[in-house]
């Protein structure tokens, strides 16, 4: 089925100017052929004005000239003239559709829980919103706070897949250095090596004199008396 863009006009003028089969003109406009019949007969697409498909760029002359001379040819569209031509970039705040902007807090309460490398200009920038309705969600102090979950943006349409992970991806450092900040806060100081720790010595007994107030033994009494 080719991409005709208006398929019933384009195959009235086929009919009114070729020599094309009924299949050959339902294949090419994606029309089935007892359709196509019924446009030739008159009972189908009464008094629709045809479409040239060769001044449209959608068929070229030599194309439909194949068709004619072989039956069981199949044509083909003439490609685009455009599809090369490459879109030029959206500028400005992107636009969001009235049923989806109330969607727009849970997409922020994801990145602010999932990819907190991401900044507040590029989760703005991404899914259409202000500064500081991403300083509400993450504050809490947004007006629906008890209502808003975490969503990711392409779940809720806010954007394509392939635009979130072009954000993450351009995120990525900032969130290894967050990462790596995180792990030395949590980690504190290591222990200090076996042979970095002083072993302290043992205190050294200290000779006392005897005491002068100490009992006398029968001994020394004795000894004192033959003295």
């Amino acid at each position: 089925m080719a991409d005709i863009l208006m398929p019933k006009a384009t195959a009235v003028w086929l009919i009114d100017n070729t020599t094309l089969s009924f299949d050959q003109i339902a294949d090419l406009c994606g029309l089935h052929h007892l359709e196509v019949k019924g446009i030739a007969d008159g009972d189908v697409a009464e008094n629709m004005r045809g479409v040239d498909p060769i001044s449209g760029g959608e068929l070229t002359r030599e194309e439909i000239q194949k068709g004619e001379e072989d039956p069981d040819y199949r044509l083909k569209t003439a490609p685009s003239k455009i599809a090369h031509i490459p879109q030029p970039k959206r500028k400005g705040a992107r636009y969001t559709p009235v049923a989806r902007r109330g969607d727009k807090p849970d997409a922020i309460a994801w990145f602010i829980r999932n990819h907190p490398e991401v900044t507040d200009a590029q989760i703005g920038k991404l899914i259409g919103t202000t500064k500081a309705t991403i300083t509400n969600v993450r504050d809490k102090t947004h007006w629906n706070s008890q209502n808003i979950r975490p969503v990711d943006p392409v779940t809720l349409g806010l954007c394509s897949q392939i635009e979130l992970d072009e954000v993450i991806a351009k995120a990525s450092d900032r969130r290894r250095k967050m990462d790596a900040e995180r792990a030395a806060a949590t980690e504190g100081p290591g222990l200090a090596p076996a042979e970095a720790v002083e072993t302290p010595e043992a205190p050294v007994a200290e000779e006392t004199a005897p005491s002068e107030d100490r009992e006398l033994s029968a001994d020394d009494i004795f000894s004192n008396f033959k003295n």
